[in-house]
């Protein structure tokens, strides 16, 4: 089996398996060892002194440990007939993206919202965003989503596909303990300043190409010259050196207001607005932005097929 075939045939796979499946609840996740693993080094080392050096060597340790790992059980697999390694790395492709459970959960939101009121709406919502949802309005409710929708395009979607692309499965699947690292210690609180710095910045360099590739899909398959230029005039306003890419695209796409202050553990967190329409957003938008992010998915996978292809042709010329 060449290596075109070896590398684009679990892409295509995984992302169908992602658009059927999305990410069924109670299935077994590699996220959730992340997870385990991430919570037992930082209860053992996230106390006393030295705090960064010991953040820094367990972010350092896990994602290069999750490399190694990954590319050792592939080159376990090659012994063995060929779809055997084809079928495991489908299964990691699948697990590494997030596209259509995204989708479908901010889809939720939406539905919960308009069926079963506002304190459902705040439910449902906070599965999927980090901020206090128990003051939040309909309008923010909906804000939130598509926020959301947008950030995660990038570091959920995109960016994970651009590292099976650089790095097969195992590049993906050490991308992913870094945005695990970033969502459980990159906190500028007292207990995570100094342990997950390096964690926050590491996952910082890892999206920084990811982000501002998903604004311009975003601001291209949405037709929107505005996206342009609110990406040009907002991207940099986030505090994430990244998220306030995407986030301009779709706002200039939707002509609409996204960011603003809102509470964070009961704390109100000032945050600048990204886009100057403070219109409501209406309840059938979500149809749209979904439409836009399955579109971005999409054109990525297909582009690293081609980018492949093309590798693969190179080669056999050579």
């Amino acid at each position: 089996m060449d290596r075109f075939t070896r590398l684009a045939t679990p892409l295509a796979l995984g992302y169908a398996l992602d658009l059927w499946l999305a990410d069924p609840e109670g299935w077994p996740h590699p996220v959730r060892t992340y997870g385990a693993l991430i919570a037992a080094g930082e209860r053992h080392l996230n106390h006393g002194s030295h705090r960064f050096a010991k953040g820094t060597g367990l972010a350092a340790g896990l994602v290069g440990g999750t490399f190694l790992t990954f590319k050792l059980l592939h080159q376990l697999l090659r012994r063995l007939p060929p779809g055997w390694a084809v079928a495991a790395d489908t299964v990691w492709v699948f697990y590494g993206l997030a596209n259509t459970g995204l989708v479908r959960e901010g889809r939720a939101v939406f539905v919960v919202l308009d069926s079963e009121g506002l304190e459902a709406g705040r439910r449902q919502l906070a599965r999927i965003v980090g901020r206090d949802t128990a003051r939040l309005g309909a309008q923010q409710i909906r804000t939130a989503v598509l926020e959301s929708l947008a950030e995660n395009l990038s570091d959920g979607v995109v960016a994970p596909l651009c590292a099976y692309a650089l790095g097969g499965v195992p590049g993906l699947m050490a991308y992913k303990m870094v945005n695990t690292l970033d969502s459980m210690v990159g906190y500028r609180s007292p207990r995570y300043e100094q342990f997950g710095k390096f964690a926050a910045r590491l996952d910082d360099v890892a999206n920084l190409l990811p982000a501002r590739l998903t604004a311009g899909l975003l601001a291209a398959l949405g037709g929107s010259g505005r996206a342009l230029r609110f990406i040009g005039r907002f991207g940099n306003q986030h505090k994430s050196p990244n998220a306030g890419y995407p986030e301009a695209a779709l706002a200039g796409v939707l002509d609409c207001r996204f960011g603003g202050p809102n509470y964070y553990h009961g704390q109100l967190v000032p945050k600048p607005y990204i886009g100057d329409n403070p219109r409501p957003i209406g309840p059938t938008e979500i149809e749209r932005v979904a439409r836009l992010n399955h579109a971005v998915c999409a054109v990525v996978v297909a582009g690293i097929i081609g980018l492949f292809w093309l590798r693969h042709r190179r080669r056999a010329g050579e």
